[in-house]
Order: C-alpha cells, then sequence, then structure tokens
C-alpha cells in the first residue's frame, strides 16, 4: 500500500484531486492545507512514501516546509507555474502536474513515481536548486515599492527599507525612519523583489537590511541576535537553520 497525503490549500481542489485518486486505488492518507499544518504533521509522523504537494500554500511558499522538516518522500509537485517550474522539475527527475489536473496526466505521473521511486535514495530532491530554478535567470530587484494608503498611494523606496517583517498573516515593511507600512504579499514573495546582497530573511517572520544591522549578538541554541537600527516591534533572532547562510552572506 502506497502512504499518500495532499498538501494543497484550495479545499475544492484537494477534495478533487482526492476523488481522482481514490479512482486509481490510492487513498491519501490526510490532507493538509498550510506550510504551519504541514510541518507538524511530518514533524510527528512517518513520511508518507509520496506527497502530492502545492507550491504556493495559504501561509507561504511550501518549500518552506524542507527548511523546518527532512522529508524523504517522493514528490509530485501541483503548480499553476508554467515557465520555470517545468524546467526546474524536468532537471530534478521530479514529475509536476499543471492545475487544474487532468486526470490522464495524473495518472502517467502515479506510474511514473511506481517506476522510480523505489528507494529512499531515489526520492531526494534538490529543494534550493528547484527555487533557484523557478526564479527568472536575470532577476529584475525593485527600487521602489508603492502603497495604498486610503486615498493616497505613497512610494516606499527600497534603499529606506530597514526591515520588512510579518504578523497576524500580513506583511510589514520597516523604514529607517521609524514609519511602518502594510505591504502587500507573503514575505516569499517580497523577498524574490529584494536584492540578495543586501536583504536577507533571517527567521520565517524578518527579511533584514545589512545595513541597517547594528549589532549581533551570540543567543541561544547556536541561534544569533540581531539589533537594528530602529526596528524596536520584536526580538529578530536568526534561526540555527539560517546561521550558516547568514553568516556567509555577511561575508
Amino acid at each position: 500500500m502506497i502512504r499518500v497525503i495532499i498538501i494543497e490549500d484550495e479545499k475544492p481542489a484537494a477534495r478533487r484531486l482526492h476523488r481522482m485518486l481514490e479512482r486509481n486505488n490510492l487513498e491519501p492518507i490526510i490532507m493538509l492545507h498550510s506550510v504551519k499544518e504541514s510541518i507538524h504533521w511530518l514533524k510527528n509522523n512517518p513520511n508518507p512514501d509520496l506527497i502530492f504537494l502545492d507550491i504556493q500554500l495559504s501561509d507561504g511558499l511550501s518549500f518552506e516546509i524542507f527548511e523546518l522538516v527532512t522529508v524523504e518522500s517522493a514528490i509530485i509537485f501541483t503548480t499553476a507555474y508554467n515557465q520555470f517550474a517545468l524546467k526546474a522539475f524536468k532537471l530534478n527527475s521530479i514529475d509536476y502536474l499543471l492545475k487544474p489536473i487532468d486526470e490522464e496526466e495524473l495518472v502517467q505521473a502515479i506510474n511514473k513515481y511506481k517506476k522510480q521511486y523505489k528507494s529512499v535514495e531515489n526520492k531526494t530532491i534538490d529543494i534550493d536548486l528547484i527555487k533557484q530554478l523557478l526564479q527568472p535567470k536575470e532577476t529584475i530587484y525593485k527600487e521602489r515599492f508603492t502603497i495604498q494608503i486610503g486615498q493616497h498611494i505613497k512610494i516606499i523606496e527600497t534603499k529606506n527599507i530597514e526591515c520588512v517583517y510579518s504578523e497576524d498573516k500580513a506583511s510589514y515593511v520597516s523604514l529607517f525612519s521609524g514609519k511602518v507600512y502594510p505591504l502587500d504579499g507573503s514575505l516569499d514573495t517580497i523577498l524574490l523583489q529584494l536584492h540578495s546582497t543586501t536583504f536577507f530573511r533571517v527567521n520565517r517572520k524578518h527579511i533584514v537590511n545589512i545595513n541597517a544591522i547594528v549589532d549581533i549578538i551570540s543567543y541561544t541554541n547556536s541561534r544569533l541576535q540581531l539589533k537594528l537600527k530602529t526596528y524596536k516591534e520584536e526580538d529578530i533572532i536568526v534561526s540555527r537553520e539560517k546561521v550558516k547562510d547568514f553568516k556567509n552572506w555577511l561575508a
């Protein structure tokens, strides 16, 4: 028996996929609908054999799951991407299904899994490479954001951004001036628009500007605490998984 789970934030799409899998003699164990829910389930249950995984979930990109959980499952992505994703998945020998999912293509993907993913070693995927390939080769970074405030539109230059943070499922930009404004988009989406030499995502809630850092302090559990010039909303802790990459970014 193949142990299958579905990770999909659109519940009608998840139910439709569930029905198609049942028609093809696969009974999903569970349907998960967010990054947070998926991390919790995967940490507390044995790895399934096969995951049907949407890329864009309600609380972020599904790649965040792999930053906190070791997953040794075969993965078939379900995605609305149709430009960069195709190349990424082909290069990694990972199957993908474009939405809306066609049942004939689903059957082909299942058959491919049965033929190719017979051992744990064959299930290993390079998530970092996929994330890289999902972006255009010539990334154009934003020099400014526009923010709607009532009937007015405010222009925020990226050089004036001290950090970007999330709170209560919303994103905010904090400026060197100390002012804070709401910003459209998840941190994953915003990060892709910021230059990687200047901005770094230190944890699930914070993206920081290297020019805003005034102090770096050793913290518990091999983590680091950052002090910024004006941002005082809450402590900024570099997660343990990010410390090595953060130090390389500083260098």
